[in-house]
């Protein structure tokens, strides 16, 4: 099939990689060829994959707190399906699939970090009232949001700035359509690379044959470190990874790390020397220890991380205030084609994005549509608290969309969960000030929190989308069409998973802790009655993030190392470090080219086969299945046997990369 559509194209033998700087289009699908995007096979199968993942994503994430990413396995499977059918020129066809399939992830992020607390709640306010409505409207009414307000800025992140930004997530989908299409020599490296990291990863969420983390905890000194010094020091060991870390480079990865180390070796063990003999519970009135009687672990969670979360708030004003001319162009746009006015006399298929007039109506609309679901609803009947929510909603979601398209273009992780509770906090206090308090002051904010945290997830998830549809040669209006019915379907299915998860399991405890949501009902019950935020943690984030920028360091990767723990970070420098080892190796560039291209390919196989063997396992889980032993792993020898495992897959993707020929 290779050479046949090489011959077609009259390309070279190299053609089969994502676009380039300055093309405009992939080879495979050039705007003369129109090959199929949209028809009834693409369209099922996306529904098929939203509704599969969305209650896989869901299950797991309230099982763990962490959402696994669907658009790299949706893609795997899309590639599968069509070779198993013969499908020709399949490709526009597996990048709606996975558009629409990708819906899951973000609906469900955006659903479970906040929806499940009204549950929590519940049990110790039986006044409050939560149903399968409420779960459903916030869902698909943010996501819907989320579309729109992206759209604006698709060419900025997209075009303009091709080239710029990693966009590992989109590189590793890229390259698993492509290879599908290709086959032969490219299909093969990433579909061997991708059963290593799958059974390496399924080995450990299934099996346990060794520890998902190594610590510093593993020996006596290390454990002695942590419980006097507060110093403690993780690295997740799985294959996706250390593929994400060498896709995002080791520049990006270090900056990362900088502001992971700099929480966990100086912020929190500083915190415990200077205020070790004090209960510090102003924020948090459950907590009766001393902050040096608390783990490491603690002090992150209850003090640090919020360091964090300011850091990332201020890092997103900041962003918009120098995207402000993007945010006024967009702006001006919209309100120039609703004068009647073309902004373009033509635009070529593969920048053609839905008319500003549709997204502009569609935004006020689907404004109108949440403030009706306000009023009737969540405030019920309460014109100024309405009015409030509204404003708070629509200014967050716009504003901070830039934010969640920004850190997944750099590391492929949405902070959503940092900037949610930044908007919980917020709306507590404002509607605390207006004179919303008590059992429904909390549901007023959870839901406003469940949209936006939804419009911000979809915003940040969308933009994957987009870009593997620039490198592929997608229609950007088709996607934008279809992930307004990925949506729908994803906001059906994860509002009646969560109903169902709740009444099999419960999520203050035992089987489904639900921790994000957990930590999300901790920060809005006592702010709902009169506790004050930790608004001095905030602004010491939030002026560490002024000074990052003022000396050029981009405060917003540095803010996500804060808050994304640190055994997630630390990976990243590894797998950047792997990047430039075998980009730097030969005297000869073209060589070095070939590594680092074969390297992507096989960090790529790492991210896919983990993520879609994550599915597996967190299906088997569902379905009652656990084989992990739990003593093995509490047992510091399984971490020993995690390092020298990792060690052997690093090696190998050193040699495997290193192996390519330019």
């Amino acid at each position: 099939m290779k050479e046949e559509i090489e011959k077609q194209a009259g390309l070279p033998d190299n053609a089969f990689r994502p676009l380039k700087p300055g093309e405009k289009y992939h080879p495979l699908m050039s705007p003369e060829k129109n090959y199929p995007e949209v028809n009834l096979w693409s369209v099922l199968w996306g529904i098929l994959m939203a509704i599969l993942f969305s209650a896989a994503a869901a299950y797991l994430g309230l099982k763990v707190g962490q959402v696994f990413e669907a658009a790299i396995p949706i893609a795997i499977i899309a590639v599968g399906v069509s070779s198993a059918a013969k499908r020709k020129n399949a490709l526009g066809e597996n990048v709606i699939i996975q558009s629409i399939g990708a819906c899951s992830g973000v609906i469900v992020a955006g659903a479970i970090f906040t929806l499940p607390a009204l549950y929590i709640l519940q049990d110790k306010y039986p006044e409050m009232t939560v149903d399968f409505f409420q779960m459903f409207i916030s869902s698909l009414l943010g996501g819907i949001l989320g579309i729109l307000f992206l759209i604006p800025f698709r060419k900025y992140f997209v075009s303009e700035k091709h080239g710029e930004y990693p966009f590992p997530e989109a590189t590793a989908s890229t390259q698993v359509l492509i290879s599908g299409e290709k086959g032969g020599s490219q299909a093969k490296p990433l579909l061997f690379a991708g059963l290593i990291g799958g059974l390496y990863d399924f080995i450990v969420a299934t099996f346990g044959w060794w520890n998902e983390n190594f610590t510093t905890r593993v020996c006596g000194w290390g454990e002695l470190l942590a419980e006097k010094a507060k110093v403690v020091v993780k690295l997740n060991t799985g294959a996706a990874v250390l593929g994400l870390g060498y896709i995002v480079g080791l520049k990006y990865a270090a900056i990362i790390c900088a502001g992971s180390l700099a929480v966990w070796l100086i912020i929190v063990p500083g915190i415990s020397l200077i205020w070790g003999d004090q209960v510090l519970n102003a924020w948090n009135p459950s907590l009766t220890d001393t902050v040096g009687s608390m783990s490491p672990e603690a002090i992150f969670a209850e003090y640090a991380k919020s360091i964090g979360i300011g850091g990332i708030a201020m890092a997103g004003i900041i962003g918009i205030v120098r995207s402000w001319g993007i945010i006024k162009s967009a702006v001006g746009l919209a309100a120039k084609e609703m004068g009647g006015k073309k902004a373009e006399a033509s635009v070529s298929r593969t920048q053609r994005d839905l008319s500003m007039k549709i997204i502009a109506i569609g935004s006020i609309i689907t404004l109108v549509l949440i403030a009706l679901f306000f009023y009737f609803d969540v405030m019920q009947g309460n014109l100024l608290h309405t009015a409030v929510a509204i404003l708070l909603v629509a200014g967050i979601s716009f504003l901070f969309t830039t934010v969640a398209a920004n850190a997944i273009a750099i590391v492929g992780t949405n902070p959503v969960s940092g900037m949610t509770l930044m908007t919980l906090i917020l709306a507590s206090v404002v509607m605390v000030a207006v004179g919303l308090k008590g059992a429904t002051g909390m549901v007023a904010a959870l839901v406003m929190g469940g949209v936006v945290c939804t419009a911000l997830s979809m915003a940040g998830g969308f933009i994957t989308d987009l870009k593997i549809g620039y490198w592929l040669g997608s229609t950007p209006a088709k996607q934008q069409t279809w992930k307004f019915l990925g949506t729908l379907v994803s906001a059906a299915t994860v509002g009646g998973v969560i109903m169902i998860l709740n009444k099999t399991y419960g999520f203050s405890s035992g089987a489904l802790a639900a921790p994000q949501a957990n930590a999300m009902a901790a920060v809005i019950d006592p702010l709902m009655n009169g506790v004050a935020a930790p608004w001095l943690l905030y602004g010491i984030g939030a002026v560490l993030a002024l000074v990052l920028t003022y000396f050029k360091v981009p405060a917003l990767a540095f803010a996500l190392g804060m808050f994304i723990p640190l055994e997630l970070n630390l990976p990243l420098i590894v797998g950047g470090a792997v990047n430039w080892y075998v980009t730097t190796r030969s005297k000869d560039e073209a060589a070095n080219t070939a590594r680092g291209e074969r390297g992507t390919l096989l960090a790529s196989g790492f991210i896919a086969g983990g993520a879609l063997m994550g599915v597996v396992s967190a299906a088997m889980r569902f379905g009652g299945i656990n084989l992990v032993n739990e003593e093995w792993l509490a047992n510091p020898l399984s971490q020993v046997v995690s390092l020298l495992a990792y060690i052997c897959l690093i090696v190998y993707l050193i040699k495997a990369s290193m192996s390519a020929k330019k």
